[in-house]
């Protein structure tokens, strides 16, 4: 079954990261809705793509150099704030899955923990460009699902993701050929791609045989 999942939530009709793009994931039947998350300077676990404030807030500066009391008073495109990892993990709890994507290194046992806190019903699946966060949470939960992120060809096709201890491998959708992703199935990797949101390329990636799509419309997907 090929998975749909809804790009920072469904980036396409909310804003990015946001629990309105959490509940418009819900609404629009991905499977699983994907979010980054970075820490900030006194370690609190926020719902946020880019290392600095500037493009999606109201705020300037590295997330890294701010203290969440500061952080919770800025608003987003909408007027929507920053949430917490804990409050977006408790928005989806129960109504679908999440893939959690680690941006901030030496933060994967606190996202592994707060998941466990919040007890968060669905299917989890870690992910990073960080692979060593990624056997951080293997460390954590055994059981885990975690997902190796590339964006060019590797020079192996599988050491990566293998290395990594991964379950899963996400590629950029222009990087993938039949058979690289034939390599990466041959391993038992499952084959996610990202981020595709025109009807050709997804036609394309579904006739590739992917295991799941990340679109900023997830309604596309069907």
């Amino acid at each position: 079954m090929l998975l749909r999942i809804g790009h920072r939530g469904a980036g396409g009709h909310a804003p990015e990261n946001t629990l309105a793009a959490i509940e418009r994931g819900i609404a629009l039947h991905a499977h699983l809705i994907e979010f980054d998350v970075r820490a900030t300077s006194d370690g609190q676990l926020v719902l946020l793509h880019d290392p600095t404030l500037d493009r999606t807030t109201n705020g300037h500066g590295a997330i890294a150099t701010q203290l969440w009391n500061d952080v919770k008073q800025l608003t987003g495109d909408g007027g929507h704030p920053l949430p917490l990892l804990a409050n977006a993990l408790r928005t989806a709890s129960g109504h679908i899955g999440v893939m959690i994507e680690i941006k901030t290194e030496g933060t994967a046992r606190q996202v592994c923990r707060t998941v466990q806190e919040v007890r968060f019903s669905g299917s989890v699946i870690y992910a990073s460009f960080l692979h060593d966060e990624l056997l951080a949470i293997r460390r954590e939960n055994h059981q885990a699902q975690t997902m190796a992120l590339i964006e060019a060809m590797p020079v192996n096709r599988t050491a990566f993701a293998t290395d990594a201890q991964a379950t899963h491998v996400g590629v950029a959708f222009e990087t993938l050929t039949p058979s690289f992703l034939k390599s990466l199935h041959d391993r038992s990797l499952q084959v996610f791609v990202y981020t595709v949101n025109e009807p050709a390329d997804i036609q394309i990636a579904k006739a590739m045989g992917v295991d799941g799509i990340i679109s900023d419309y997830p309604e596309r997907l069907l």
